[in-house]
């Protein structure tokens, strides 16, 4: 049963909103940018952006309720195997060639059902640090903003699991972000892979 969570998850989450959209335009967003909201955002507008970021939560949602209900109510811990699944599927999707976005909206969307509190109140401190952090810090550290709030915001959110829930599911899919974070900066892909 945890493999059936993991690989299920892992399958969902390889199925990439951004490369679909571009891809039914013609395009390849990942020769340019990458493939989350932001990218999107940046390439296509906002009303693109949303559609991609608001799929790409509810395949995270998706993904621990599915945990929960292929678990019958017997291991709810195995929920953070969903986390790890989906988000490790958007970050490096089998569909494509394991080339994909960061991880933060099926990150987002798959907290929600198993720990609201502590997702929200990760992304509440994420949204108010950006226009903080880009009006004071950007131009000195010269650091674009998702990479600076994210290492101020994981570890507050890491805190606030361990006060409202999702302790596991928040390390599993901090874990998978903070890799592919990491590779980005060593290895970007496209012009445009590692801007926010």
């Amino acid at each position: 049963m945890p493999a059936a969570i993991f690989v299920v998850s892992y399958l969902l989450g390889s199925v990439v909103m951004g490369i679909l959209y571009s891809r039914a335009r013609g395009d390849d967003i990942r020769s340019r940018d990458l493939p989350g909201g932001s990218g999107t955002f940046r390439q296509y507008g906002r009303q693109a952006a949303v559609v991609v970021s608001v799929l790409d939560i509810l395949k995270g949602v998706v993904a621990t309720l599915l945990a929960r209900w292929l678990a019958q109510g017997l291991a709810p811990e195995w929920t953070w195997l969903a986390v790890l699944g989906v988000v490790l599927g958007h970050c490096y999707p089998v569909f494509f060639r394991f080339k994909g976005g960061g991880g933060i909206a099926p990150f987002v969307g798959a907290l929600l059902p198993v720990a609201p509190l502590t997702i929200l109140g990760t992304i509440g401190l994420a949204l108010a640090l950006v226009p903080i952090y880009k009006a004071t810090l950007q131009k000195a550290l010269k650091l674009n903003a998702i990479p600076f709030v994210t290492a101020v915001s994981l570890p507050v959110g890491w805190w606030l699991s361990t006060r409202f829930g999702g302790s596991w599911e928040f390390l599993a899919g901090s874990a998978v972000m903070l890799v592919r974070a990491v590779h980005l900066l060593v290895r970007p892909e496209g012009d445009g892979a590692v801007k926010a």
